[in-house]
C-alpha cells in the first residue's frame, strides 16, 4: 500500500487530508511539526509528502532538503503563498509539484497520480535506500551509512529478490528456484543458508534488522527494523 506523510499545521486541512486519501486506499501519516514529520520518514518507508511551506518549527523548503538527502521520495508543496520565490524554493530544494491552497481535492488526488506514476518510472533501475542502506541493482553498488559493501553476486540476487517481494514470506524453495539462472548455477539449501547469513551480517549493523525469518514458512524483508 502506497504510504503518503502529510506535513499540516492546520489541523483541520490536515484531518481532512488523512480521512480523504485513506478514503482514496493510502496508508496515510500525519505531522504538524518539522521534527514530528523527520521521525516519522526515518521509521516509515513514505512514498509520497503533501509538505506545508510554513510550519512551527522551520519551513518546508528545509525539512524537505532534510527528506531529500536521506532518500529520494515525491515532494508536493501546499502553500498558500502564489509567490513565484516560493515556489522556486521549492522546487531548488527538490520539490516534485506545487500547489497553492485552496485547492480543489479531484486536482490533489490528480497530482499525486502524476507524481507516483513519475517516481515509479524514475525508480525502475530497481535501486533501494532508507537512509541507512543503498543499493544500485543496475550499477552493483552498495552501500552502508555510505561505506561500500562488497556483495557478491549471489547476495545481490538475494537482496533483490526480497526488496521486490517486501512484505512477502518467500520460501526456501521460491527462493532456490529464483536464484537459478540460465547458466545452470545453483545454489543448494545449505548454500541458501549460508549466502542469507553473510547478507545478514554485511547489511544488519546496529540492532537494524532487514531479513525476518519465518518459522516454519521461509523469509521476509523488513526494511530495517529497529
Amino acid at each position: 500500500m502506497t504510504k503518503i506523510l502529510i506535513v499540516e499545521d492546520d489541523k483541520g486541512l490536515n484531518d481532512g487530508l488523512v480521512y480523504d486519501l485513506q478514503e482514496e486506499g493510502y496508508e496515510v501519516f500525519s505531522a504538524i511539526t518539522a521534527s514530528f514529520a523527520l521521525e516519522v520518514f526515518k521509521v516509515q518507508e513514505i512514498d509520497l509528502v503533501l509538505m506545508d511551506g510554513n510550519l512551527p518549527d522551520s519551513d518546508g523548503f528545509t525539512l524537505c532538503s532534510q527528506m531529500k538527502k536521506m532518500r529520494d521520495v515525491p515532494v508536493i508543496f501546499l502553500t498558500a503563498r502564489d509567490l513565484e520565490q516560493d515556489e522556486l524554493r521549492g522546487f531548488d530544494c527538490g520539490a516534485d509539484d506545487y500547489i497553492t491552497k485552496p485547492f480543489h481535492i479531484a486536482l490533489l488526488h490528480r497530482r499525486i497520480q502524476a507524481v507516483l506514476k513519475r517516481a515509479d518510472k524514475a525508480g525502475s533501475h530497481k535501486g533501494y535506500s532508507d537512509g541507512v542502506l543503498t543499493v544500485d541493482f543496475d550499477t552493483a553498488y552498495a552501500a552502508l551509512n555510505g561505506i561500500p559493501l562488497n556483495l557478491t553476486p549471489t547476495e545481490y540476487k538475494l537482496m533483490k529478490l526480497f526488496i521486490d517481494n517486501k512484505g512477502k514470506v518467500l520460501t526456501r524453495q521460491i527462493i532456490l528456484e529464483r536464484l537459478w539462472d540460465a547458466n545452470g548455477s545453483f545454489v543448494d539449501e545449505h548454500a541458501l543458508t549460508v549466502n542469507i547469513g553473510r547478507l545478514r551480517g554485511k547489511i544488519e549493523k546496529d540492532g537494524r534488522k532487514y531479513i525476518k525469518t519465518v518459522y516454519g514458512m521461509g523469509y521476509m524483508w523488513e526494511g530495517g527494523r529497529l
